[in-house]
């Protein structure tokens, strides 16, 4: 078998500029991606902010009440955190009619409530309110009711809860930055404790470290603007910083600092002392041994408490069965660190020719196997719990976001089957590469002795007869002595050895000393570089790998978004809530609720919809249609249309324009009804390009 330079079709040369146009190609992949994603997130923030989603009210959004309310109360679709004016009620012209406190309705974190003053007059009232959901993102919103009977109100609010555009991109690049930034930390570590340790894995581990520790001193400056909705002067504001620790996502924050400064002393040691060498092997290998398992329980101690400041403050913290979503979540992110950051080491040290025993690649691939089963693993387990159905799947924003994640982990596990069988291969070439190394050098020694034996002969011959000659030229010669002599009887190879020899040490110049090193070092460096590019089978590796972390950088800004996105079952809990939300004690002005079944004639064609009007009064009316299947899920159709008409009075039909607000939702904000009255309801809905069916009830509108 020839060996394995020859493989290389076009040597060397051809072999690395090949391996340098795909990298470039690769990275200017992965640049664009990534910027495309980091769009995504800075353009996805608002719709992000809507995790602790407002279920209902009460007094409910444009009701009219009989008498004046001692209190509001708000409900959400999971915990919220309170400030004083988180909740603040506004009279018709303006002023506040709150108490100035909101809390907590019976202990229960998912409540709000605010006290309001006695004796209020008659007319529509505004509520204004923000919050900061358990997984830390900031909600907010507004709402009217009216006592007695709706008036004309000059209240203009700001909930303080949309966060400025600036702040928000910068947070969610921060956000990003702290997630590559924890994956570059723990993978190099791993990479460089249990495979191969060398200056480029120490720059990837602790630019990791610099990364995630400068992303999250970002973020805690960023916090009190984010979730106050403040511009990025709020930064300087150092004040809030007190109310920001005082808080769940603050208090995580501070944790991943301190834990942080550990992260240092253990860097320290891992890429000092661990893999400082003296030159005996003995006690290189029993200090080794000696500090091997401190580093590997403060190393697991170090990435697992990290990895807990996002489980414990983010969407493993709320919702169902947090006790297992929290250790799992601690699981899965670790994974990702061992993997990701694995391969960013593992890129680094074949893409700077540092020499990696085959057996330390083959030990990676066994541990990013492993990685992989775990992530695939919690992978499912969060899945479910954050979509809870099929349908979220392709209905939410989040379930679409985790298809987008889906695939991607697939092309990555597609491209690390691509690079086992690289190590594989590279494994079984070195053992054949070996054997016919040693069968080349047996051949060599065999022919170089010969040679030599040849050559002694000959040269005996030549010296017998230079010595003849040289005696003889010599007595010829009139006598001289001393220097002469000497000039004359020094041979000409020694006098260029000499010569030679004085260029190289250049009369003892350090300077000139310390640049023939580097010069010498460069010129090794570049000479075993151009010897492993023509490798195929190590450049194969590298290119595979290279793909592997292009993808893993995208996969990781996907996982950004999807961890800023509102899950699937919370946004169907939410319609559900909305559509089934019970009517309140109001002056015979509930909302009017009609159940419409339709079947449009396949079977897939057959489900219920729901129409609700509010107040149900002349002049302005919100209307909401919300449509499910026979087990009252929420689900989408192509077209759904809805009319008025009240025949009595010859008015209508007066065709209401829908928005789609999410899965199986319509609403129309504005709905003018001129009268009271029994009005026709006229509603449309498609659920095919040829399937539709058009059903009408009754609904009443009071005076």
């Amino acid at each position: 078998m020839p060996s394995l330079t020859s493989l290389a079709p076009a040597g060397p040369t051809a072999t690395r500029s090949r391996t340098t146009a795909t990298a470039r190609r690769l990275m200017a992949i992965c640049g664009t991606l990534l910027a495309a994603l980091l769009c995504a997130l800075s353009v996805g923030a608002s719709s992000a902010s809507a995790h602790a989603a407002l279920t209902s009210t009460d007094p409910a959004d444009g009701s009219v009440v009989k008498t004046a309310p001692r209190e509001v109360t708000l409900n959400f679709s999971e915990g919220v955190l309170l400030s004083g004016d988180s909740v603040r009620v506004l009279d018709p012209k303006g002023k506040r009619v709150d108490t100035g406190k909101t809390a907590h309705v019976g202990g229960k974190s998912s409540t709000a409530a605010a006290g309001l003053h006695s004796g209020l007059p008659d007319g529509t009232y505004t509520v204004a309110w923000k919050a900061v959901s358990e997984d830390s993102h900031p909600v907010s919103g507004a709402f009217t009711f009216s006592i007695g009977a709706p008036s004309k109100t000059t209240a203009k609010v700001s909930t303080g809860g949309e966060s400025d555009s600036t702040v928000g991109t910068l947070y969610g690049i921060g956000r990003y930055a702290a997630y590559g930034g924890f994956a570059a930390l723990v993978g190099g570590c791993v990479f460089a404790g249990l495979c191969r340790s060398s200056r480029p894995v120490r720059k990837i581990a602790v630019g990791g470290w610099v990364t995630v520790f400068t992303a999250t001193l970002v973020l805690l400056l960023l916090r009190g603007p984010y979730t106050d909705g403040e511009g990025i002067g709020g930064v300087l504001d150092l004040g809030r910083l007190g109310d920001v620790l005082s808080t769940k996502p603050g208090a995580a924050l501070l944790s991943r600092l301190l834990l942080l400064g550990a992260a240092a002393i253990f860097l320290a040691v891992l890429f000092g002392s661990y893999t400082r060498r003296t030159g005996d092997g003995e006690v290189d290998a029993r200090r080794r041994q000696d500090l091997a398992f401190g580093l590997g329980f403060g190393g697991t101690v170090m990435a697992v408490g990290l990895a807990a400041t996002w489980a414990m403050a983010e969407h493993a913290s709320v919702g169902l069965q947090r006790q297992l979503a929290m250790p799992v979540d601690v699981i899965h992110l670790i994974a990702v660190g061992v993997w990701m950051g694995g391969l960013a080491s593992l890129a680094v040290t074949l893409w700077a020719g540092e020499p990696i025993e085959r057996a330390a690649v083959r030990r990676f691939s066994r541990l990013a196997f492993g990685s992989v089963v775990a992530l695939v693993v919690t992978g499912l387990y969060q899945s479910w719990r954050q979509v809870g159905s099929w349908g979220a799947l392709t209905d939410t924003e989040y379930g679409r976001w985790l298809l987008v994640k889906v695939g991607l982990v697939a092309v990555l596990v597609g491209i690390a089957a691509v690079s086992r069988r690289w190590t594989g291969r590279l494994t079984d070439a070195t053992a054949e590469a070996g054997a016919e190394k040693e069968t080349e050098a047996e051949a060599e020694s065999a022919s170089e002795a010969a040679s030599d034996a040849k050559a002694t002969t000959e040269a005996r011959a030549e010296a017998g007869t230079d010595a003849e000659t040289a005696a003889a030229v010599k007595a010829a010669q009139p006598a001289r002595t001393g220097a002469a002599d000497a000039a004359i009887d020094t041979p000409a190879e020694a006098k260029s050895g000499e010569a030679k020899s004085g260029e190289e040490s250049d009369d003892g110049d350090p300077v000139r000393a310390a640049q023939l090193a580097r010069q010498r070092a460069a010129k090794g460096k570049a000479t075993t570089r151009r010897e492993r590019d023509a490798d195929r089978e190590r450049s194969g590796l590298r290119r595979s790998v290279i793909a592997e972390t292009v993808v893993a950088v995208v996969l990781l800004a996907v996982a950004t978004v999807l961890s800023g996105t509102q899950p699937g079952r919370a946004e169907t809990e939410q319609a559900g809530a909305a559509a089934t939300q019970p009517g309140r004690d109001r002056l015979n002005v509930d909302p009017v609720s009609v159940l419409i079944p339709y079947n449009t004639g396949p079977k897939s064609g057959r489900g219920k919809a729901v129409v609700m009007i509010e107040p149900a009064l002349p002049g302005d009316n919100a209307l909401h249609v919300f449509t499910t299947d026979l087990a009252d899920r929420p689900v989408d159709v192509p077209e759904v249309k809805l009319s008025l008409t009240l025949g009595s009075k010859g008015i209508g039909p007066l065709r209401i324009p829908l928005e789609r607000l999410s899965t199986g939702h319509w609403s129309a904000r504005t709905v003018q009804l001129p009268m009271a009255g029994t009005w026709q309801l006229s509603l449309t809905v498609r659920t095919s390009d040829i399937d539709q069916v058009t059903e009408t009830r009754n609904v009443k509108v009071a005076q």
